[in-house]
């Protein structure tokens, strides 16, 4: 049998690099975190999201919920965040990374105790930074919470109740 080598290779798609100076970046925070918005799906060729946040001590960050479509990515920059995912909680610290595929119930805080910088990415992201926004809006009483709920199918974002998440953070309060 003959392979064929190929003589050319066909270039990938046309991809517009996607350059976000942190000057420029907006700026979303609710009580438990900043948020530097940096890149969202309708600026990225691939579609996907990535902002950064920084966790206060003791912030609580995001309940237990879990994505149908996207992996969510993360990677500790600094300090140290305690997450949620299925059924297990771990820490994860600075230089740490984590992908959380589709369907799996996860969650986060900054580890008792500590602060935290994260990045995170979503693949494929879903325009969420208008989530992002609504949550501060609710947040500084703006908006009405049911719309957290509403959005669940548009923003790819499903709550779900999770007794080992909340006795967690009871334990750390």
């Amino acid at each position: 049998m003959i392979h064929e080598t190929p003589t050319s290779i066909e270039p990938a798609a046309p991809f517009q690099p996607v350059l976000t100076r942190h000057a420029d970046a907006e700026t979303c925070a609710d009580p438990s975190s900043v948020m530097k918005l940096l890149a969202d799906s309708d600026r990225t060729a691939d579609g996907f999201t990535c902002y950064r946040s920084t966790f206060a001590k003791g912030a609580v960050g995001a309940p237990a919920h879990f994505h149908t479509k996207a992996t969510e990515l993360f990677f500790v920059i600094s300090g140290s965040l305690q997450v949620l995912v299925g059924e297990e909680i771990t820490l994860l610290n600075t230089g740490d990374f984590l992908a959380v595929p589709p369907h799996t119930p996860h969650a986060f805080a900054a580890a008792p105790g500590c602060e935290a910088d994260v990045l995170f990415v979503f693949t494929p992201g879903m325009g969420r930074f208008d989530y992002l926004r609504l949550l501060g809006r609710v947040m500084r009483g703006e908006a009405d919470a049911k719309e957290i709920a509403e959005s669940a199918e548009r923003f790819d974002n499903h709550y779900v109740d999770s007794p080992l998440w909340r006795a967690a953070l009871e334990a750390s309060a």
